[in-house]
């Protein structure tokens, strides 16, 4: 999920909310989602006279504005989509508008969505973003607010903040809002919803009225999503400090939406109806109010938040299923890495907000794997003391990288400066390897290990594991050069050692470490497409799968650094065999499904995707889900449901030891 907020950091304000003052509106506004009209006041207020810039979009048209009592007469310049209006220094400002928003579409694909920021209506939804310019939004400033919405008796909405009051008369629905401490933006969001609403006095001692505003085709889900919210609440009191808000709220959209706000979050409707949202995505959103919508990330500096929210969400519920899952994710995080070509690679400090995977993999996987090793560097008691640190020194204020910083350094007692630094002032990883030799015997045994990790070199402290016929031994190797060998005495006969085997740091998997999966052709740059059918239908069907897999425009080269192959299964099959390549695995027989889908890697190094379907139907069918799946190896598709999936082994990097005798024992 991505945070609303980060697209309002992106488009207006990346460089302006490390202000301390903050602007304060007064908003009455007016929606009629069936003429897509929209009619606003806003009255803005600072502590201090001071000059601003407000920023609408260019569909909004300006009846008045009047500077602390005296009429301005207005001078817009074009910023793009965007007009701003120059005010000189004043401590009020009243602004009338009036516009037409855009239609709601509701053909988005997820990728579309994250991108998506006009604002837009309809009676199935209205949603207009924070940075969309639907009201005079104050240029490089936080901002407080107080609301009043005007709806249709048929619709409900709502605004992050506290909900006042609301009430149905005259055929509309008005209800108020307010939300008092600075926020990054105010996003809106309507439609023909049910409310569901529970009140719950938290662990610590918080009274948090809890709602879903559902659409009707999914109200019998709302208990359910009121019971895992109060669970998240307790959980993150426990674990972080108070909530910091009034109200949560889980708020449907007709669009594949999964956006997080203060107070709530907005998710697609047919998102809410996974059965495994819940366990998941849900708890990422909650959490953001601690972290996102509590504590605000310099932009400047980088967003820590998505990390920070992963590595404590959706990894910390892993974690609870056992080793064996939390493991699997952070394999899933490194297989990413690896799928992604290196000129995308970047710095975290130069992550802000998810627009396409690789950001994705920077900016949510690294930063997640960079707050489990910090967790390593310094202790979990630590940590968890850090956090809180971290959370009650910077509540609803703008922090940095070098804030969270010199919390843990408060909770650890250590300097923490080196492993900050080079793990996001660099973009890139260490691509670890293993040699190791053996000598010894019969009660002492002495094995040299010898790391390599490219240039320039990380200081990292690289986990190994010596398996003897009796044990696992667990060792750890300080490298801080591109070479480094160590002897380590042992008691026993050594018989293999294992790099980094629970996967505990962040580096570039070796090949067979990382087996191909999807998202390694989907991330490619100057990928190849090969069309094997000259079917008119398959050949349409073709393009558009090819369009929603890829971030870039393909080729259609066969000799490209990254290729996928769509075809009918004979076609596939007879493709395969024409260049010597692996046939179809006995997994992915050609009887079952619809479509198969599955990776190889050919001798050039090269990754291959394969697409093998019935006819042209079943190739049109893949285009909802195949793109969800990049972390997968292979699926198996009846027409749009995947019913098969899996990941190709990985393999560790493990040297088997044959120890040489030692000569005082020849």
């Amino acid at each position: 999920m991505i945070r609303l907020a980060a697209l309002c950091a992106a488009l207006l304000c990346t460089s302006a909310l490390a202000a301390t003052e903050h602007a304060r509106h007064t908003i009455s506004v007016r929606i009629d989602p069936p003429t897509r009209s929209i009619e606003g006041s806003d009255t803005i207020r600072f502590d201090a006279s001071r000059a601003s810039t407000l920023t609408l979009a260019q569909a909004m048209h300006i009846q008045s504005i009047v500077v602390d009592g005296r009429s301005l007469r207005v001078a817009a310049s074009s910023a793009g989509r965007f007009q701003r209006i120059s005010v000189p220094a004043a401590r009020k400002i009243e602004v009338r508008w009036t516009g037409a928003l855009g239609a709601l579409d509701k053909t988005l694909d997820h990728r579309g969505v994250l991108s998506y920021d006009e604002p837009a209506t309809g009676t199935q939804g209205t949603y207009l973003p924070s940075g969309s310019g639907w009201y005079p939004m104050v240029r490089n400033s936080l901002e407080s607010y107080n609301l009043e919405l005007d709806l249709p008796a048929a619709q409900r909405g709502l605004v992050p903040g506290q909900l006042v009051h609301e009430r149905e008369a005259d055929g509309r629905y008005r209800a108020r809002f307010e939300f008092r401490e600075p926020a990054e933006g105010i996003a809106l969001m309507a439609g023909p919803y049910r409310i569901e609403e529970r009140r719950l006095r938290t662990a610590a001692g918080t009274d948090v009225r809890l709602r879903t505003y559902f659409h009707p085709e999914i109200t019998g889900l709302a208990q359910g999503y009121l019971d895992s919210i109060a669970g998240y609440l307790d959980l993150y009191e426990r674990w972080i400090g108070a909530y910091p808000f009034s109200e949560f709220s889980v708020v449907s959209s007709p669009t594949p939406t999964g956006f997080g706000m203060p107070t709530l979050t907005y998710l697609g409707i047919d998102v809410l109806r996974l059965p495994f949202i819940r366990a998941t995505s849900l708890g990422h959103e909650v959490l953001h109010n601690w972290w996102g919508n509590g504590v605000y990330p310099d932009y400047a500096s980088g967003n820590w938040a998505e990390g920070l929210t992963t590595f404590m969400a959706d990894y910390a519920y892993r974690e609870r299923d056992g080793a064996e899952a939390a493991t699997a994710m952070r394999l899933g995080w490194l297989r990413d890495y690896a799928a992604m070509p290196p000129r995308d690679d970047l710095a975290l400090i130069r992550f802000t907000s998810r627009t396409h995977g690789a950001a994705q993999v920077v900016g949510y996987n690294k930063a997640a794997m960079f707050f489990y090793m910090l967790r390593d560097a310094v202790g979990a008691a630590a940590f968890d003391e850090g956090v809180r640190i971290f959370w009650r020194e910077h509540r609803f204020k703008v922090a940095s990288w070098d804030d969270l910083r010199r919390s843990f350094e408060a909770s650890s007692g250590k300097p923490l400066a080196p492993f900050f630094e080079q793990w996001l002032k660099r973009p890139g990883a260490p691509a670890l390897a293993i040699d190791a030799a053996a000598t010894g015997g019969p009660s002492v045994w002495r094995v040299s290990v010898t790391l390599t990790q490219g240039t320039p070199p990380f200081a990292i402290s690289v986990p190994v594991s010596i398996r003897t016929a009796h044990s696992e031994i667990a060792h750890r190797v300080d490298i801080t050069r591109d070479r480094e060998t160590v002897t380590l005495d042992l008691p026993t006969e050594p018989l293999a050692i294992t790099l980094d085997p629970e996967l505990r740091i962040f580096r570039r998997l070796g090949a067979a470490e990382a087996p191909p999966i999807l998202r390694e052709v989907f991330l490619a740059r100057g990928a190849g497409v090969s069309v094997l059918s000259a079917d008119t239908a398959m050949q349409t069907a073709a393009r558009q799968l090819a369009a929603r897999l890829f971030e870039r425009p393909a080729a259609s080269s066969e000799d490209a650094s990254a290729l996928l192959v769509i075809g009918l299964d004979a076609e596939v099959d007879n493709w395969l065999a024409q260049r010597k390549l692996p046939p179809r695995p006995a997994t992915l027989a050609a009887t079952k499904g619809t479509a198969q889908v599955w990776t190889l890697r050919a001798d050039n190094d090269r990754t291959i995707l394969l697409v093998s379907v019935r006819d042209a139907a079943a190739l049109a069918a893949l285009a909802g889900p195949l793109p969800h799946y990049g972390q997968q190896s292979y699926l198996i598709a009846e027409g749009a449901r995947v019913v098969e999936r899996g990941i190709w082994p990985s393999q560790p990097q493990v040297r088997e030891l044959k120890p040489a005798a030692n000569p005082a024992q020849r």
